[in-house]
């Protein structure tokens, strides 16, 4: 089996966007999610929607490493974390990491997963790279690397975001990307995540991604165009 390049998107405005662009050669569905495999800047792709949250992330990433993905690019929303950057800047993954695996009444750190080798999955360096330079060509100046926090949580209070950028220097947060890292580390298959800011998470969370959802969706496209170029 000829290794694919695997694309996944959290929102369907995305995978819309790769419906107009990718030669589609065929499709199938499984655990109720679609993949769709074709040709995309003559390299062969194999990308699907994951749903929101870190479960259907975790089996939508599994499904697609068995159907062929020899690596992963992870593209979305997210809110950000790091007080310098603001709504449409982009954060390419240099690691994942939970934020809300607390185990920490039996004495591990926030964060960390008992018992299982790694907690924090380090995003792969050439793609890290590749993603970079692609986000720095399309939005040069608003684009910075940096750790990615997941969890199954809407972050819109000030003083959480405060605290995770704070006690898990995460720059942005989201719903998916660690799972996705996770799944990708147990398989030994390199990955990147991409992330468009929608909102700032500070307050105001709720009315920003409604409106800036569309746009961040592009900007995430755009940078996964590019770097496809590369590949």
């Amino acid at each position: 089996m000829t290794a694919k390049i695997g694309i996944i998107g959290a929102m369907a405005e995305e995978i819309e966007l790769l419906h107009q662009h990718v030669e589609v050669s065929s499709e199938c569905t499984k655990a109720g999610i679609t993949y769709y495999e074709g040709s995309f800047h003559g390299k062969a792709v194999i990308y699907c929607k994951s749903g929101v949250g870190k479960v259907n992330a975790a089996v939508c990433t599994q499904l697609l490493l068995d159907l062929g993905a020899g690596c992963v690019l992870f593209t979305g929303v997210a809110g950000a974390l790091d007080p310098s950057l603001n709504i449409g800047d982009i954060v390419v993954s240099t690691s994942c990491i939970q934020h809300d695996m607390d185990v920490t009444p039996l004495g591990f750190a926030r964060g960390v997963i008992p018992f299982h080798p790694r907690s924090e999955f380090v995003a792969d360096e050439q793609l890290v790279r590749l993603a970079y330079e692609a986000a720095e060509r399309v939005f040069p100046g608003h684009c910075l690397k940096g750790k990615v926090l997941s969890g199954d949580q809407f972050i819109a209070d000030r003083g959480t975001v405060e605290e995770l950028h704070k006690t898990l220097q995460g720059v942005c947060a989201e719903m998916e990307g660690a799972a996705v890292a996770q799944v990708c580390d147990m398989n030994n298959i390199p990955y990147v995540v991409i992330r468009s800011m929608s909102d700032k998470a500070d307050g105001s969370a709720h009315v920003n991604f409604a409106e800036f959802t569309v746009q961040a969706s592009d900007n995430s496209y755009r940078i996964i165009d590019e770097m496809m170029k590369q590949l």
